[in-house]
């Protein structure tokens, strides 16, 4: 009996907790990697709304105070700049001898009008004896020189340009947008968050953690993956050895679990439209504005249920509450169904409920059909993009602008689909491998 003991022992048991221990060890792997794909991706995600809340077009091309201080700066520079060059003071000259000449024409006008009363007369009569129209209108080239120096003098320039400047920055100050209260408290905040105090610092600081992060967040994606790959491997040599089906039908089904949850939970989808950069001449010099996010927004299957559900639309929250029954909760429902039929006893797995849900509740499944929804939405929503930002690519001499679409598939996505092959991997097992051994253990006991 002892002999008998450890023969199977040596035949059944060991073999089984060897085999438990390896998958164990893949399992654990695979949830490590999932949680570090998970916590480096909700990271990303704050990092990136950060990014695009900062650059907004909202505090950028449609913020009035911005304008107004680009504006400002050039409008200041050139009255800082401002000289009379030489055709000015000849055009300018020539203006201030039309003056005079007509102000001379008009006096001498007034004078020749018939005159009332004595007095009026004697200064009609004294006017024609001193004042000759004709000498005055020699000597005008001669006062409108001597204005033109005046006015062209460092004194006069500076006080000209002291009354511009003053004149136009109170006109400036009247200028207000109500986005100015708002960008102050959400860019100081963001400044103290990340310990920066430029927008270019800032950005330069976030766009260096996005090249690591990208790069992590795949490595661990396709870690995740390598790891499921192999504990597939596994069934291929041992498909006919039945005492080990058990414990590695266990173990493919919560790395099944493993795959799904990390699949709905990380990111999936990123939409990132941009205006890279508007140049505007004006007034002889370029107004610049750079990246500028036109529209930026991440989300899980999960986040995107919950976007659903808190729409006050009836049919959008419909449609949430499908997507968390459909591709969430049924698919664990089948799996744990799929372990209780295969490990639990007769009373338990042959009931119709664990039955209906391990082998006909497929048809219900939803994830097979969200992997290709998310592909097609991605491909039609890029498309879309692609095409109105291409319209607002404007290249003319007065405005020069360039957009980018930075629109891409994440890791969730690739994790997602992982899962979906695995459980096309998990039902073949389960109806070829598993389900014939099932019905030969029933056969045995009867």
């Amino acid at each position: 009996m002892k002999t008998e003991a450890n023969s199977r022992f040596k035949k059944k048991i060991l073999p089984n907790v060897a085999l438990l221990m390896v998958l164990a060890a893949l399992l654990c792997t695979a949830s490590y990697f999932g949680y570090r794909l998970y916590s480096i991706s909700a990271e990303q995600e704050q990092l990136k709304e950060d990014y695009a809340t900062i650059n907004s077009i909202t505090f950028g091309v449609f913020s009035l105070d911005l304008w107004t201080d680009k504006l400002s700066a050039i409008v200041t520079e050139k009255i800082k700049g401002f000289k009379i060059s030489k055709e000015q003071r000849k055009d300018l000259k020539k203006e201030v001898e039309d003056q005079l000449h007509g102000m001379i024409n008009e006096v001498v006008r007034e004078f020749e009008k018939p005159q009332k009363g004595i007095g009026n007369k004697l200064k009609k009569f004294a006017f024609k004896q001193l004042v000759d129209p004709k000498e005055l209108h020699d000597q005008v080239p001669s006062f409108a020189q001597t204005i033109i120096t005046r006015i062209n003098s460092p004194r006069s320039i500076n006080k000209l340009k002291g009354i511009a400047t003053t004149e136009f920055n109170q006109l400036a100050k009247q200028t207000y947008d109500s986005t100015a209260t708002a960008q102050a408290k959400i860019t100081k905040h963001l400044y103290q968050k990340y310990k920066v105090n430029t927008l270019a610092s800032f950005n330069k600081h976030l766009e260096s953690r996005f090249d690591n992060i990208r790069k992590v967040t795949y490595d661990y994606a396709y870690a995740m993956l390598a790891s499921a790959l192999v504990m597939l491997c596994f069934w291929f040599p041992l498909r006919k050895k039945q005492h080990l089906h058990h414990a590695l039908f266990t173990m493919t089904l919560l790395m099944g679990l493993a795959l799904l949850v990390v699949g709905v939970t990380v990111s999936i989808i990123e939409v990132d439209a941009r205006i890279s950069a508007l140049e505007l001449h004006i007034l002889g010099e370029k107004l610049v504005f750079s990246n500028q996010v036109l529209f930026f927004q991440s989300k899980s299957i999960l986040g995107i249920a919950e976007v659903l559900i808190q729409q006050p639309k009836p049919d959008s929250v419909t449609v949430g509450i499908l997507i968390i029954i459909f591709v969430i909760l049924l698919p664990l429902l089948r799996m744990a169904a799929r372990g209780i039929h295969l490990l639990c006893k007769p009373l338990i797995s042959e009931n119709k409920v664990t039955k209906y849900l391990a082998f006909e509740s497929e048809k219900w499944d939803m994830a097979d059909v969200m992997v290709i929804g998310i592909l097609m939405t991605y491909i039609g929503l890029n498309g879309i993009l692609q095409s109105q930002l291409t319209d607002l690519n404007i290249k003319s001499d007065v405005l020069t602008t360039t957009t980018v679409n930075f629109t891409s598939l994440q890791p969730g996505y690739i994790i997602f689909v992982g899962y979906v092959v695995l459980g096309f991997v998990v039902s073949y097992v389960l109806k070829n491998i598993a389900c014939p051994q099932k019905k030969d253990e029933l056969a045995e006991e009867s």
